[in-house]
């Protein structure tokens, strides 16, 4: 049994940690009101007064809009905040996992991005990830970074849940078709990054999603046709295609293919993550139980 603390505990992941670890760990979970990345003193405060072998951080700005906008903002709680937890991590020997994302990249890759890939984020908000990985990272070589992306998960409405439930009011759905990443489980993201609890399992930067990669569309028909097969009275059986360049309400650049390779990973689980259109199948199979 590890003693783990979860800061952003009701984010789509740091929920799924919770539940996950709880049974066999010491779990103390985390969020606001008690958590307030932007006060770095109080931030300091509260996790000097916990007791942890592992301090994880799912908590962050993601509104990727709002972040170039609220440029300071953004800056505190995914960088600044980030090197203060990793350092008092560091301080008393614990390890820190820190959750990271695919929008440090630009986008201009043809195949899927592994972890020596340079990282050129086209906006603030992959700007202040990269930001907090590299001071993560620089604390202390037991840290972990895993970046994910496009995650869904049973405690907070994601994608996969939006195309379904318009799926079930209206007769026409679409989603871009131009943009590609890798899917990940949250549920499933917490067994992964469990096995970071043994001290043995080197630190580093992971990519942490599911295998394989697809476009936005080719996500929401999977999940279409999965709730289809569960029964689901659904009106839209097809997700049309729409550019990227359509989102006109869009602050913020967003990089267009960003699948990430997880090979790594698979070399500390023993075992490659499994695909994004089992995870998917399983949590929509769930949902319409």
């Amino acid at each position: 049994m590890s003693r783990i603390a979860i800061l952003g505990a009701r984010g789509r992941m740091g929920a799924a940690f919770a539940r996950q670890w709880a049974p066999q760990h010491d779990v103390t979970a985390l969020a606001r009101p008690e958590l307030d990345l932007t006060d770095l003193a109080a931030l300091e405060r509260l996790v000097k007064s916990l007791d942890y072998d592992v301090l994880v951080n799912a908590a962050a700005s993601t509104n990727v809009d709002r972040c170039e906008t609220e440029r300071d903002e953004a800056t505190v709680v995914n960088a600044t905040a980030v090197g203060l937890l990793a350092r008092l991590a560091a301080e008393r020997d614990a390890r820190f996992i820190h959750i990271s994302t695919d929008y440090v990249f630009d986008g201009e890759k043809d195949t899927s991005y592994v972890e020596t890939d340079e990282a050129r984020p086209l906006g603030h908000y992959g700007q202040t990830k990269l930001d907090g990985e590299r001071l993560a990272l620089a604390a202390s070589p037991r840290h972990v970074v895993a970046r994910v992306s496009w995650v869904f998960g049973p405690d907070k409405p994601s994608f996969v849940d939006m195309i379904v439930d318009r799926a079930l009011k209206n007769p026409r759905v679409e989603a871009i078709a131009d943009k590609t990443s890798s899917p990940t489980s949250a549920e499933d993201s917490a067994e992964w990054l469990a096995a970071f609890f043994d001290p043995a399992n080197p630190g580093g930067l992971y990519h942490a999603c599911n295998s394989g990669s697809c476009t936005w569309q080719e996500y929401g028909q999977h999940a279409l046709d999965c709730a289809l097969q569960a029964g689901a009275p659904i009106q839209a059986r097809t997700v049309e295609p729409i550019p990227l360049a359509s989102m006109k309400a869009f602050v913020a650049p967003r990089p267009r293919q960003t699948a990430l390779h997880t090979g790594k990973l698979a070399s500390v689980l023993g075992r490659p993550p499994r695909s994004w259109q089992d995870a998917v199948a399983d949590f929509i199979q769930r949902k319409f139980r």
